[in-house]
């Protein structure tokens, strides 16, 4: 009787641990949603796997495109039992938020029309949804969350529809942009410059402030020109010389003799410098004319005018004209945005979800400013402990990745400091806490072409890590503009780590903005250039803040209205921007906590600058008036950077060039500098700690890791041991000298 009982309890406990082993639900193009979700008997849609999986379950979709949005309505248990949404290893399956429209009509010479029924879209129609919110610029227009893709790329929105009934292409300006700023002119070799201001006759461009004195001419769109008269080319000379600015893609300048038509003399390639004020020097080799001309300098456009769209929602249809030069729609691959979002849940709170190798595509998605409800491509909701990685995520009309706060009553109703100071407290009062909230991995994937951000989060992105990801093609078209853009826009990066990170082609704001609370955060071993605004903004902080080990390769490094910041170990090519004084009150915490320890103004310096490597135009001395004194020490400035007078035992090179150069290849991107091992031992350098960065003044607070242990820099950028009785200055232990060229991306 005693033996029977035992067996029988050991039979119960075996079913009951069957019971509750996870499952694994199998999802294919081919499959039923009547389906037990098996590999031999698949679901048909990820959406019915996700309303069947439990805590500790997998869903694995198999190769294909689906078109649905995902809505998790439950999340795991914990970081051992969660929920994992994964594509078949080896297979692409793709998550698209567009569906293909045929049946189109011929409206014009390169226009096309398509009209669709309202009941095609459902409850959500995003050509009749307007992209708006706080802190938004339409700039002076309308901009809907539609968008139109041909073969995957997308068209451009135009403003009205007669821009789309005309024909398409031709090189063209943008309006309202320093396409091109002419600072001044001379024949190569002379030392008599020509002032910008001084031209004889022009069409089109109009003056502008030049930072490098005087007036300059600006706004010049595709076709404009200027006159200069009494232009003497001596005897010898075969080249002219330009100072000049660009950004909207460069274009070419053509010098003409007499007039506009005249004989050409020779052409000039301006490339995109970044920065309407960012200067750089130009040549155009030129037929040798001898004596004084008159020259005319015509600017043509290296743009060509994209294809465009324009959709109008009336009544119970919706009608969509489109550009389609060379090309039959009804022959192509067309798609249109249909859903708002591709894998989002609808409620906040689900947690403890891992999403890994999708393509996540093609998305209506929303303006997210901080004091909204923040939605993405894919979005993890006010909740914590995901996992996002290894996916291609791109396309989305404004963001990619949302790691952002919920939505409520208050919306886009808080345009102010003192409002997002309001939506802060509330967002306490919900559970802004790292027991809730945050501590995501977003890792290693591909971000691109979005017109807002690539990674956005406000608050829900607390304590979390963005590491080895490559972003780009973020708010390119610029079509509107506001202040919520970048590669990675954070509010509330308490304790966050970004790492690793690849980002590039990013319009404004900056390839990194850290706009708020960014408390304990560390930026480390990122990789970014060609930036068109600047690499890292730091916006309102009080640190501590560091940022260490990185390649600031754009044309400007850092916009800082902050303080508190320990910069180390970095490779700088552009210059500091400092604000000063900025009288806004904006909050910070406890150590490592959400929980708020008071608020303070921004008033500039508290900042620790230790054995970087400064190059090109970069400007420590702009902080030498700062309110609140900064430090400084092991740095080397070379050719054309310059010093600050807080610093010590540092090392200024005037003459020597690091011959920085940046060039992508096949498989991958390098990086060329010259350095002198001599740097090692002409100033002895502490290794970077915990102990030489001291506290941010303001929270009374060190610099240390999330976990509450020392920070030390006995790393670089490749992850190599420092020689930590004194480590070599800049991103790189370098043990042999001179030049060298090393891949920088993808990390060896």
């Amino acid at each position: 009787m005693k033996r029977s009982r035992v067996l029988l309890i050991a039979v119960l406990l075996l079913a009951g641990s069957v019971a509750v082993q996870a499952a694994e639900f199998h999802v294919a193009v081919t499959g039923d949603d009547k389906n037990p979700g098996t590999q031999a008997a698949p679901l048909r849609t990820i959406q019915r796997a996700a309303n069947l999986a439990q805590a500790g379950d997998v869903i694995t979709v198999h190769e294909g495109v689906y078109r649905e949005r995902v809505n998790p309505p439950r999340g795991g248990e914990s970081d051992a039992k969660r929920i994992t949404y994964q594509a078949a290893p080896g297979e692409k399956v793709v998550i698209t938020g567009s569906e293909i429209v045929k049946n189109w009509e011929k409206a014009g010479e390169d226009t096309w029309k398509v009209t669709i029924p309202n009941s095609f879209f459902g409850r959500f129609n995003p050509y009749a949804d307007l992209i708006r919110g706080d802190w938004f610029a339409p700039k002076g227009r309308q901009h809907h969350t539609g968008a139109v893709y041909l073969n995957g790329d997308w068209l451009i929105e135009a403003a009205k529809l007669d821009d789309v009934l005309r024909p398409a292409g031709g090189r063209v300006g943008t309006a309202g942009q320093y396409l091109l700023n002419v600072a001044w002119i001379r024949p190569s070799g002379s030392t008599k410059r020509t002032a910008a201001d001084r031209f004889a006759g022009k069409q089109g461009m109009k003056t502008a402030p030049c930072s490098e004195g005087g007036q300059c001419l600006g706004f010049i769109e595709h076709g404009h020109w200027a006159r200069y008269e009494k232009v003497d080319f001596g005897t010898q000379s075969q080249s002219v010389e330009f100072r000049a600015a660009s950004v909207s893609g460069g274009g070419d300048i053509e010098l003409r003799l007499d007039k506009p038509d005249g004989e050409l003399l020779g052409t000039c390639t301006v490339e995109d410098t970044g920065d309407w004020q960012a200067w750089a020097s130009f040549s155009a080799k030129i037929k040798p004319t001898g004596g004084v001309k008159t020259l005319c300098v015509v600017f043509k456009s290296n743009r060509r005018a994209p294809a465009l769209w324009f959709g109008r929602a009336e009544g119970d249809s919706t009608t969509i004209w489109a550009q389609f030069p060379g090309a039959n729609p009804n022959e192509g691959n067309v798609e249109i945005n249909v859903r708002r979002t591709v894998f989002t849940p609808e409620e906040t709170g689900v947690n403890y979800i891992t999403v890994r190798g999708f393509a996540l595509r093609n998305a209506a998605t929303p303006w997210a400013p901080p004091t909204a409800g923040q939605i993405g491509l894919i979005s993890a909701y006010w909740c914590k402990g995901w996992i996002i990685e290894n996916n291609d995520i791109g396309y989305s009309r404004c963001s990619a990745v949302a790691l952002g706060k919920y939505s409520d009553e208050w919306d886009n109703r808080a345009e102010s400091a003192e409002g997002y100071v309001g939506t802060l407290t509330r967002a306490l009062a919900k559970g802004w806490d790292k027991a809730t909230v945050g501590s995501h991995v977003v890792r290693n994937n591909h971000i691109h072409h979005c017109e807002q951000t690539g990674i956005v989060g406000s608050l829900g992105c607390s304590f979390s890590t963005v590491t080895g990801n490559e972003i780009h093609d973020i708010h390119l078209q610029r079509l509107f503009g506001g202040a919520e853009m970048g590669g990675i826009k954070f509010h509330g990066a308490i304790d966050v780590v970004i790492s690793g990170n690849h980002i590039y082609r990013c319009g404004e704001v900056a390839g990194i903005w850290l706009d708020w609370m960014a408390q304990g955060a560390q930026v480390t071993g990122n990789f970014l250039h060609d930036n068109l605004s600047r690499d890292i903004f730091s916006e309102m902080q009080h640190g501590p803040l560091l940022i260490a080990n990185n390649l600031l390769l754009s044309n400007r490094s850092f916009l800082i209205n902050a303080k508190g910041m320990s910069i180390a170990h970095n490779l700088l090519r552009g210059p500091f921007q400092v604000i000063p004084y900025d009288g806004r009150k904006t909050p910070f915490h406890k150590a490592h906590s959400t929980e708020v320890a008071g608020l303070q103004d921004a008033a500039g310096g508290d900042h620790g600058f230790y054995n970087n490597l400064f190059t090109g135009s970069c400007n420590l001395n702009a902080f030498d008036n700062a309110r609140l004194p900064c430090r400084a020490g092991g740095n080397v400035f070379t050719k054309g950077a310059q010093p600050s007078k807080f610093g010590r035992d540092e090392l200024v090179k005037a003459d020597f060039d690091p011959g920085v150069k940046l060039e992508q290849r096949a498989d991958g991107w390098f990086l060329t500098v010259t350095e002198d091992t001599a740097w090692r031992d002409q100033v002895k350098r502490q290794l970077v700690t915990t102990a030489l960065l001291g506290k941010a003044k303001i929270p009374d607070l060190p610099c240390e890791n999330a976990d509450g242990t020392a920070v030390k820099i006995d790393t670089d950028y490749f992850g190599r041991p420092r020689n930590a009785g004194n480590p070599f200055p800049g991103p790189f232990e370098v043990t042999d000298g001179g030049t060298r060229t090393v891949k920088v991306w993808p990390k060896p």
